[in-house]
């Protein structure tokens, strides 16, 4: 039953990659569903009087992918949500930036903030700081920064992400529980 959705994506990024412009609005449209979904449930984790609505993030999120040429470079469909994912995650770091830049402005009225970002306060985490350790995990292992932004900002389970990139549940796993060991060593390492 999955199988056809997936062949049609494949033909259809091909088509667009060849600069078939019906093809390019063809694929937003199949893949809007799937990555308001993804959206829908990051957002399950924001307060209920967030400015970001799930369809905010994802107009974003293909604003961004349109504008990085995503389109015409995606491959395969794990290309195409591995990029979606990041541009979710980058949509969530602006927000914290701009969060954070609005407390140093003083007397300004703080803004909803999403549970995501009350989670990392929470822990005493830097939203930023986690960002930069994805950034420099991706560049030791890039396939364990993907599992990473794609289950914590993607909000994808185990078996999405082994589908988006093409490796067993097995090989997620392992690289979800390492990548998270890894990077909780690198916020320690901050902490000091």
């Amino acid at each position: 039953m999955e199988e056809q959705p997936r062949q049609d994506l494949t033909l259809i990024l091909g088509l667009a990659r060849a600069g078939d412009e019906q093809a390019r609005g063809e694929l937003i449209a199949l893949i809007y569903d799937e990555l308001r979904q993804v959206a829908s449930r990051l957002m399950r984790r924001e307060r209920s009087d967030h400015t970001l609505s799930p369809t905010a993030v994802v107009h974003e999120a293909v604003i961004r992918l349109l504008g990085d040429a995503v389109f015409d470079k995606a491959a395969d469909r794990g290309f195409l949500f591995a990029a979606a994912a990041r541009a979710m995650r980058e949509v969530l770091i602006d927000h914290a930036r701009r969060r954070a830049a609005d407390r140093r402005g003083g007397g300004r009225q703080r803004i909803p903030l999403d549970l995501i970002l009350d989670y990392f306060e929470e822990q005493g985490l830097d939203v930023v700081a986690v960002h930069e350790a994805l950034d420099r995990l991706a560049e030791w292992n890039e396939r364990q920064g993907q599992v990473m932004t794609l289950r914590y900002f993607g909000g994808l389970t185990v078996p999405e992400v082994a589908a988006a990139l093409d490796v067993s549940v097995v090989t997620v796993e392992r690289d979800w529980r390492l990548a998270r060991a890894w990077l909780g060593g690198q916020l320690r390492e901050g902490d000091q």
